[in-house]
């Protein structure tokens, strides 16, 4: 069976890290595979290496200084479109609303839906839900969500995590000792979050949150990673560091983390915290889990679904704040236990099952 795998971009991001551990899934399982992508911003690869039994197919995409959202949704359809010939393959599946809209006739996974102003990313979200032939979602919060709104029903196949890569992180083992140590060294006690600064990602509730727990503890420091884009949040990211300034505090905002260095980082972590508005599973989340970092998240239904017992659940600032100010230590093993029951092993023997029935 060929398979086509579509993303939107080589940047670290959910979707795309799905994108790769999935099609590595599928090759070790003997499919052949070849994932397309845009290649942004003078990218010559993904942000990590990928297992050389998969296929890499790039497409040049240049930055173009001053372009808004919009034009670069449409830019990004139509370049990927002129690349890809979907007749090549068995199976093509597309990951995100730009590669659905550029692949033709497709499969889909919906990781999560979106309520867009941008015209072009509203007519593209329409359009990469109700043209596929088929729809798969990460977590039956997600499919529910597309049945009510679209009366489509879809295949439910959740993520896997890379559990043993962020428990090795958290092991006694001398090397990943000092690497956590000198996370430490550089960010001293911290409660981390990964994701960003963007409204989806719950950042002014974490921030006052945060604001709540330095008064009671003036020596954790608020670590954000994370956070590569295609949209455009500088007006929220704007009033974050405003509210920042009113607050008196200076959390530590890293970006991106070399995907090398993201497991000490989560590793050397008291808390993490993941405080979403929307999300469609939650891989992050799930590292940290893997890493025995006790997890404090949003009382979202998606949440419940995916980590049950093996989190805190807080909404709002004053909940959240209470809840990392002593996170639950009785759950590690069980949070352990949670991760390594989503593997990306078991996510490809279903998506092959699907495409089989598709085929």
């Amino acid at each position: 069976m060929r398979i086509a795998l579509l993303s939107y971009s080589t940047k670290p991001r959910g979707g795309v890290v799905h994108t790769l551990y999935l099609a590595e899934a599928l090759a070790a399982a003997g499919a052949e595979v070849i994932v397309w992508s845009l290649a942004r911003g003078g990218d010559e690869g993904f942000f990590r290496a990928v297992d050389p039994r998969v296929r890499v197919s790039l497409v040049p995409f240049p930055d173009q200084p001053g372009e808004g959202v919009g034009a670069r949704i449409l830019r990004s359809i139509a370049v990927l479109r002129d690349a890809f010939d979907g007749s090549r393959y068995d199976i093509v599946h597309a990951q995100d609303c730009i590669s659905a809209n550029a692949a033709g006739r497709c499969i889909r996974t919906v990781h999560h839906l979106d309520h867009f102003t941008t015209p072009e990313l509203a007519a593209c979200h329409e359009r990469a839900i109700v043209e596929p032939y088929a729809q798969v979602c990460v977590s039956t919060a997600v499919a529910g969500e597309l049945l009510a709104g679209w009366g489509l029903k879809a295949t439910v196949i959740p993520n896997g995590v890379d559990a043993a890569r962020f428990t090795a992180a958290a092991s006694g083992d001398p090397a990943a000792t000092a690497r956590r140590d000198r996370w430490r060294r550089q960010l001293g006690r911290y409660l981390l979050t990964v994701g960003g600064i963007e409204p989806r990602k719950g950042s002014l509730d974490l921030l006052d949150a945060y604001a709540h727990l330095r008064s009671r503890d003036g020596a954790l420091a608020l670590v954000v990673a994370g956070g590569e884009t295609l949209f455009d949040y500088r007006d929220y990211r704007a009033a974050w560091d405003e509210r920042a300034g009113q607050l008196g505090v200076e959390p530590v905002v890293l970006g991106t983390v070399a995907d090398a260095e993201l497991p000490s980082l989560v590793a050397g972590a008291e808390v993490f915290a993941f405080p979403s508005a929307k999300e469609g599973f939650g891989l992050a989340p799930l590292e940290a889990l893997a890493a025995g970092v006790p997890l404090v998240v949003s009382d979202l239904p998606v949440f419940h679904e995916i980590f049950g017992d093996a989190a805190t659940y807080a909404t709002g600032p004053a909940a959240l704040a209470e809840a990392l100010r002593t996170p639950d230590r009785t759950r590690i093993e069980l949070g352990r236990k949670v991760a390594d029951s989503y593997t990306w092993s078991a996510a490809a023997a279903a998506h092959l099952e699907l495409y089989s029935r598709l085929g």
